[in-house]
């Protein structure tokens, strides 16, 4: 048993770099298009918010191995060089805008979860809708929209097993292919996976705690009046 986790876990490394490579990419890219879309769902007109909502609902109703399907295969068939991804790409931007997706429902809903008298109070003293939203709205929201934003990323990192079916070299990949190497040791090598990924997750679960009871420690510091 030692044999094959000594000459199993090279293999399965390599699988879990490139997904956290890959995770990371799309918590990125997809976070700051989410917090955009966010922005403009609270503030923008009607139609803009109307598309964005229709950009969301279809997104989040669909499941992610459809979505994956359709920006590896199909929207190459559009015949735009720009949309002739590699296997790299396409997992990202699919992650991405799945990412996206739930990163602006949480944005919004954290964004109008502030108080309505900080929104006037910010107008009566003259704030642009810029400042108002950076120096009195964003601060109270954001600690908001963290513990949702970790589950949503725990779900990123999971959602990368399904890439496999798009020839990405994942975690789970490397999973399979040592299965196939060492099929008497299948739920070795399956307990290896899942521990790669927990140890992957959790410290992501736990820094937003972190970052959770910080922002609270702050908050009530403010409020004493200490930090004078």
């Amino acid at each position: 048993m030692l044999d094959v986790v000594i000459q199993t876990m090279p293999f399965l490394f390599e699988g879990f770099i490139n997904t956290i490579v890959i995770s990371l990419a799309a918590i990125a890219f997809g976070s700051g298009l989410g917090v955009i879309l966010g922005l403009l769902r609270t503030l923008g007109g009607s139609y803009i918010k109307n598309i964005i909502g229709l950009y969301i609902h279809m997104i989040r109703a669909t499941p992610f191995l459809v979505q994956i399907y359709l920006v590896y295969f199909i929207l190459p068939g559009v015949g735009w060089e720009v949309f002739d991804l590699s296997e790299f790409a396409a997992a990202v931007v699919a992650l991405s805008i799945y990412t996206s997706s739930y990163t602006a429902e949480i944005v919004r809903s954290a964004l109008q979860a502030v108080p309505k008298g900080q929104w006037e109070a910010a107008t009566a003293v003259g704030m642009n809708t810029f400042r108002k939203i950076y120096y009195v709205i964003a601060p109270q929201a954001w600690k908001m929209t963290l513990p949702p934003l970790a589950g949503v990323y725990v779900l990123v990192i999971k959602g990368t097993s399904i890439l496999s079916v798009i020839g990405v070299i994942e975690l789970m990949r490397t999973g399979e292919d040592s299965i196939y190497r060492y099929p008497s040791h299948i739920m070795l090598v399956l307990c290896m996976v899942a521990f790669m990924y927990f140890i992957y997750c959790y410290p992501i679960l736990k820094l937003i705690k972190r970052m959770e009871i910080k922002l609270g420690r702050i908050e009530g510091i403010s409020e004493d009046g200490r930090d004078m």
